[in-house]
């Protein structure tokens, strides 16, 4: 997620000083990612480092509101313009986790599985109940809301979903089969060649 685009994109809508941008942003996005206000003035400064933002008036409180440069509208409209580019490598913790545990010798990968499939689910449940709690679901904050809200909930299905697949597939491979001990041949320096998957996926020529 962009922090960076996101507040230049309410910039745009006009003036604001650091709170108000973190209050701004936290009611398009339901609070669901949380920023502390270091990281906006953090940020702030590096938009204003890249000409991007700009100090603007103080009030009698003393804030200081930062104004949007045309370069920063340029950015913002870019932005909204481009889609969001997935790479092709994954960090994936849990992906990485189930990975490793099913080479493992002796560990039931089937318990890791089961214990991930609970804990994934009581989430989707919670996920459920937050989205049904809100009290005006058609106003402009509640919907904005609700479409993040609904990201986690598709994601959240999805990872169940993968889980069943898993462990379908490492049904059909004795545990002893997969296990992988340590190799005895000496790695060579260097970074490791790509993974296996990038003849699966054409690469994607990132935008300029």
């Amino acid at each position: 997620m962009s922090v960076r685009q996101s507040l230049l994109a309410i910039l745009d809508q006009g003036p604001c000083y650091g709170y108000q941008l973190r209050s701004e942003f936290d009611r398009r996005t339901g609070s669901t990612w949380p920023l502390n206000v270091g990281q906006i003035y953090n940020t702030l400064d590096r938009l204003e480092r890249d000409g991007l933002v700009g100090k603007g008036d103080v009030d009698e409180q003393g804030h200081v509101y930062w104004e949007i440069t045309d370069a920063g509208r340029d950015e913002v409209r870019s932005w909204l313009a481009s889609p969001v580019e997935r790479g092709l490598a994954t960090r994936d913790e849990l992906a990485i986790k189930l990975a490793v545990a099913a080479t493992l010798p002796g560990v039931e990968v089937a318990e890791v599985i089961q214990t991930q499939r609970r804990a994934s689910l009581a989430q989707l449940q919670a996920l459920h109940r937050a989205k049904y709690a809100g009290a005006n679901p058609d106003g402009p904050e509640e919907l904005a809301w609700s479409l993040v809200v609904d990201s986690m909930i598709f994601a959240a299905e999805a990872e169940v979903r993968w889980l069943d697949h898993t462990e379908q597939r490492l049904a059909l491979h004795p545990q002893r089969a997969m296990a992988l001990e340590l190799s005895t041949e000496r790695p060579k320096r260097g970074r490791p060649a790509a993974a296996s998957v990038s003849p699966l996926v054409e690469p994607v020529e990132a935008s300029k």
